[in-house]
């Protein structure tokens, strides 16, 4: 079975974010990128799913430019066989990535597509629904616990009021969360090796995809600076700020 996994070139989440200027984004000139991290948690998963003997080869992909290759070859450091570059210029918007999956998902026979179940810059959480509708497959998002069974895959996800499971069968889409697994970290020689291992680059037109934007960012600005805080002497004094100044309290 293959398995085929979506990731995501975005700031490093401990880098400092700056808006640009002209608020038309997010200034990523000279800032450290990363794969982001919940697609790292898709890629760590994948690779337990092949040391177990239950997938026999994992395909990484992203859709960028050619910056993006350097978090393709982190994936293929961490363990995963080879890696699709989609090339396009352009920011891609989640409909448009997801019609180019559908595309890799039917060329490749893949079992199972494990995405991130959000990217941490646009947090749009969309791709693997969208993913799932266009290809009619099923689908498990928040994922927490993901155990193959012959035809079928079942998913421990996480609900607002506490825990479901699905029995999906294959092929799936799967979004991982947070406590699906920890990430392991690339040793020196798999990087060396990850050097040498395949990585095919192509366009949207040779998918038959065309990219188009459904969306229009109008101005991306900073959160509001917090003001410091207030000490007081008393509880009086508390309950009477909390009451004529916050207006928190009748």
């Amino acid at each position: 079975m293959k398995v085929l996994v979506a990731i995501k070139r975005v700031i490093d989440p401990y880098a400092k974010v700056r808006i640009k200027s002209d608020g038309s984004g997010v200034e990523t000139d000279n800032v450290k990128m990363a794969i982001n991290p919940f697609c790292e948690i898709a890629v760590e998963e994948a690779i337990r799913l092949k040391e177990a003997g239950t997938a026999e080869e994992i395909i990484v992909v992203s859709l960028g430019g050619d910056e993006c290759q350097e978090q393709l070859r982190s994936a293929l450091a961490l363990g995963a066989d080879r890696a699709i570059h989609v090339s396009v210029t352009q920011t891609c918007q989640p409909l448009s990535v997801a019609k180019v999956l559908k595309a890799l998902m039917e060329k490749e026979q893949a079992g199972i597509v494990l995405l991130g179940k959000q990217s941490i810059d646009t947090d749009n959480n969309q791709v693997a629904q969208m993913l799932a509708a266009l290809t009619g497959r099923p689908q498990a998002t928040f994922a927490s616990k993901l155990t193959v069974d012959g035809e079928y895959i079942e998913v421990e996800r996480e609900v607002d009021g506490g825990l479901e499971r699905l029995k999906l069968a294959l092929p799936a889409i799967v979004s991982t969360d947070l406590r699906l697994n920890e990430p392991r970290y690339a040793s020196l020689p798999n990087i060396m090796k990850a050097k040498r291992k395949p990585m095919e680059t192509m366009t949207p037109d040779e998918l038959s995809v065309v990219i188009r934007d459904s969306q229009t960012v109008i101005e991306v600005m900073a959160p509001a600076v917090r003001s410091a805080g207030v000490k007081v002497t008393s509880v009086d004094e508390l309950v009477d700020k909390l009451r004529n100044e916050a207006k928190v309290i009748d």
